[in-house]
């Protein structure tokens, strides 16, 4: 080759660290997939959705083992604007408080913002993706024993998040489709249906169709039974008494009548008493007397007394 000639490029490949450079986006398994009600048809078969299952299982474990020390701010994170606890609505007849103590303002620090949002994000996808697997084992028309530990699954997640659009659709399908075919349990029936129950009673505020679900499947459960029992009578004792006695899941369902029954006992208190015990009054709401007065209760604490009202002394002529 002349030194006149033009260089001409090496045929050959470069060194393969350049290309390196572009790396593949590692892709999410649970988001790679669509909703079949969208036209996703890949989750519709059978080894698909158990692999499937298994990574959305590991998911959660790890989410919940990475928050294990605030498991409740975890799940409330799904739940974004939760019905208020204040209680000066309910109880405006009485003597409240019109402005709740301001909440104090506690200092976080940005990392543990971003954790906790990273947290609440993978939960959201979490749950996306139980609504994508639910959805596949209803098109591809699946009724085994895994549709059933889909289910409870789902069932139990969204329990514990209150994600109750994803929950009433579920339990339906468990106790009213899938039963049918594939017979639950008695243990596994008697679960599910005391959580049907619970959820007429205490967040539907259906007495009569929780009274009704329970004649229909022959539901006989003493704690369930006790938590009904309450709510008819209005009796705040036996309502605490059956909460304390309940597993995680029914003590989430029963919280949504808290509100109601603490709104009844407070209302019961201002109306028949002057002064009552500071404990008997913890007792009867469920809450501490500190928590009752950010709630907006205005009643007055006087050495272990509470004043619920004056007697305005007499003026003579």
């Amino acid at each position: 080759m002349k030194s006149s000639d033009p260089i001409r490029p090496s045929s050959r490949r470069g060194a393969s660290g350049a290309w390196n450079r572009l790396k593949p986006v590692r892709e999410d398994v649970l988001e790679s997939y669509g909703l079949p009600s969208k036209g996703e048809t890949r989750l519709n078969d059978f080894k698909t959705q158990e692999t499937f299952l298994n990574r959305i299982t590991e998911r959660y474990m790890k989410l919940c083992a990475l928050n294990r020390s605030d498991l409740d701010t975890l799940f409330a994170s799904a739940n974004p604007s939760p019905p208020s606890t204040s209680l000066t609505t309910g109880l405006s007849s009485l003597s409240l408080s019109k402005h709740a103590p301001t909440p104090l303002n506690t200092a976080t620090s940005p990392a543990l913002l971003a954790a906790s949002k990273l947290s609440a994000q993978e939960l959201s996808t979490v749950l996306s993706a139980l609504r994508k697997l639910r959805e596949a084992v209803t098109a591809s028309g699946r009724h085994d024993s895994f549709a059933q530990r889909v289910y409870f699954f789902a069932i139990h997640v969204s329990i514990l998040c209150s994600d109750w659009a994803s929950y009433t659709p579920a339990l339906h399908t468990l106790l009213y489709s899938l039963h049918a075919r594939t017979p639950l349990s008695s243990s596994q029936l008697s679960e599910y249906v005391g959580y049907q129950i619970l959820d007429q009673a205490c967040r539907q505020r259906d007495l009569a169709g929780a009274r009704e679900t329970k004649v229909r499947f022959r539901h006989c459960d003493r704690r369930v039974e006790m938590v009904l029992g309450s709510l008819v009578s209005g009796n705040w004792v036996v309502f605490w008494r059956a909460k304390r006695g309940i597993d995680g899941y029914q003590r989430a369902i029963v919280g949504m009548a808290e509100q109601e029954v603490r709104v009844n006992a407070l209302k019961v208190v201002g109306r028949g008493y002057l002064s009552v015990d500071k404990r008997w009054v913890e007792d009867a709401t469920g809450r501490r007397w500190e928590e009752l007065v950010s709630d907006g209760v205005g009643w007055e604490e006087e050495g272990g007394k509470i004043v619920v009202r004056r007697v305005k002394a007499r003026t003579t002529a």
